[in-house]
């Protein structure tokens, strides 16, 4: 499940993920088959923010997102701490020369994730290989080859 502010790359990281190029905005909670994309508005409007909770019910872990360039704080203080699988913070839009990685870190800090952060371009492969390999053991078929290797013992 990927989560944070508006126009942050969400859509973008998870078209990624996804090995798509299928990025439109949409505003509604969009199910691909690794990643769950969720709208900006969600995180940005307090009474959403049940729905993002439940959402993640259905998610092996919830990647929040903090823009570089964005100036303005939607994450609650402790927010992560609402999820009960595994929190990963990414930092996104870290090329640009305007943007301010240090105080997205911040962010995410004051929002309840445990470093390490990850920083991140679209444009950067490296990191976002890094990334996927993060994240990898958190895709839905991850086991599944773990558990023919046990059938076949």
């Amino acid at each position: 499940m990927i989560i944070g502010p508006g126009k942050s790359g969400k859509t973008t990281l998870a078209a990624w993920l996804e090995d798509s190029s299928d990025i439109r905005r949409v505003q509604n909670m969009v199910y691909r088959k690794n990643t769950l994309d969720t709208p900006g508005a969600y995180l940005e409007s307090p009474w959403m923010h049940h729905h993002l909770i439940a959402a993640a019910q259905d998610a092996s872990c919830v990647v929040m997102t903090a823009d570089a360039k964005g100036k303005r704080e939607v994450y609650p203080p402790g927010f992560a701490k609402a999820f009960r699988v595994p929190v990963i913070g990414v930092v996104t839009r870290c090329d640009l020369a305007e943007g301010d990685c240090k105080g997205a870190v911040r962010q995410l800090i004051r929002a309840g994730i445990q470093p390490p952060f990850y920083e991140i371009s679209i444009y950067d492969t490296e990191r976002m290989k890094q990334l996927r390999r993060i994240l990898d053991p958190y895709r839905p078929d991850a086991s599944e080859p773990e558990k023919s290797e046990e059938r076949r013992e």
